[in-house]
C-alpha cells in the first residue's frame, strides 16, 4: 500500500523560499517508493460535483496575480493518464457518487507547487480530482473511501491543501508569532488525528477552537479528508512535518497507513 499524504502548499511562492515546509516538500519523494501516478486532490479546484481531469499533457495553471514575475514562468508539465481518470471515474460512480471527466484542465498551484518541490523532474503521470466545498468532511472522507483501491496499485493519493488559512490576517501586519488561535487549533487537530478520533475529526467545525479562525471556509482542510478515507478504515496517521510560514500557516503534513497486525 502507498500510503495516501496530506500536505500543506503555502503560498504559490514556496518554491522560492527558504522556509523548513520548502525543504521538507523537497525530501520527500526520497522518503517513499516511487508512484505508479499521482493522484493529486487540490483545494483550489472547487466544483458542484466531483471532476477528474483527464488529458495526455498536464497544463501549468497560474491562478493567482501580484506575484513576483519569475513565478509565471515555472512550469510542471507532468504527464497526464487519462486510464486513471477513468478508473477514479468509475470508483467514485461505484461509491454511488456522481462525478464527471474533465478533458482541458491542467494542474493548479495548490498541485505543482508541492508536486514541483518532491519530484522535481516532472515525469510521474499526475491526475487531478476537485473538491466540493459546500458539501463538507463528511463527502470527502466518502469520497476517499471510493478511492482506497488505488492505494494498492502504486498510485499516491495527494491531498493538497493547508492545515491553517486564515487569509483575512494578511490584511493587517502579520503578528511576530504564531498566535494561541493557530496553535490551539492545530494542537487540538492532530492530537485528534494521532488518536484516530475520525468522527471527532469529521465535526471539526463544532469541536476545535478557533475553528471558524483558521478556516473561514474549508476547502483548505478538506482534501485532509480525502487522504484519510483513501487509507482505510481503522488509519494510523504518521505526523510527517510541523512548521509555521507568515505566522499564522501551519504547513503540517501527514501520512496515513493501515495499523500493523500484531
Amino acid at each position: 500500500m502507498l500510503r495516501p499524504i496530506f500536505l500543506s502548499h503555502g503560498a504559490p511562492t514556496l518554491p522560492f523560499e527558504d522556509v523548513a515546509a520548502r525543504h521538507f516538500l523537497e525530501g520527500l519523494g526520497a522518503t517513499m517508493a516511487r508512484p505508479s501516478a499521482i493522484l493529486a486532490i487540490s483545494a483550489h479546484w472547487e466544483t458542484q460535483m466531483p471532476m477528474v481531469n483527464a488529458v495526455e499533457r498536464n497544463a501549468t495553471i497560474h491562478d493567482f496575480y501580484g506575484f513576483p514575475a519569475p513565478l509565471y514562468d515555472l512550469a510542471y508539465p507532468a504527464p497526464g493518464s487519462p486510464d486513471l481518470a477513468n478508473d477514479v471515474a468509475h470508483l467514485v460512480a461505484d461509491a454511488g457518487l456522481p462525478i464527471r471527466i474533465d478533458g482541458e484542465r491542467g494542474l493548479d498551484h495548490g498541485a505543482w507547487v508541492p508536486l514541483m518541490l518532491a519530484w522535481p523532474e516532472a515525469d510521474i503521470p499526475v491526475v487531478q480530482l476537485s473538491v466540493q466545498s459546500h458539501l463538507g468532511p463528511g463527502h470527502h472522507y466518502a469520497l476517499g473511501r471510493a478511492l482506497q483501491p488505488l492505494t494498492e496499485q502504486g498510485v499516491l493519493v495527494m491531498a493538497s491543501g493547508s492545515f491553517t488559512h486564515d487569509l483575512s490576517s494578511f490584511r493587517t501586519p502579520l503578528p511576530p508569532q504564531e498566535p494561541v488561535w493557530v496553535t490551539s487549533f492545530a494542537n487540538w487537530m492532530d492530537r485528534v488525528i494521532m488518536r484516530g478520533a475520525t468522527c471527532d475529526l469529521l465535526s471539526y467545525r463544532e469541536q476545535a477552537p478557533n475553528a471558524r479562525r483558521n478556516h473561514p471556509t474549508e476547502e483548505h482542510l478538506l482534501p485532509l479528508f480525502v487522504a484519510l478515507g483513501a487509507a482505510g478504515e481503522g488509519a494510523v496517521a504518521e505526523h510527517l512535518h510541523s512548521s509555521t510560514t507568515y505566522s499564522v500557516l501551519r504547513m503540517d503534513a501527514y501520512a496515513f497507513g493501515r495499523a500493523q497486525a500484531a
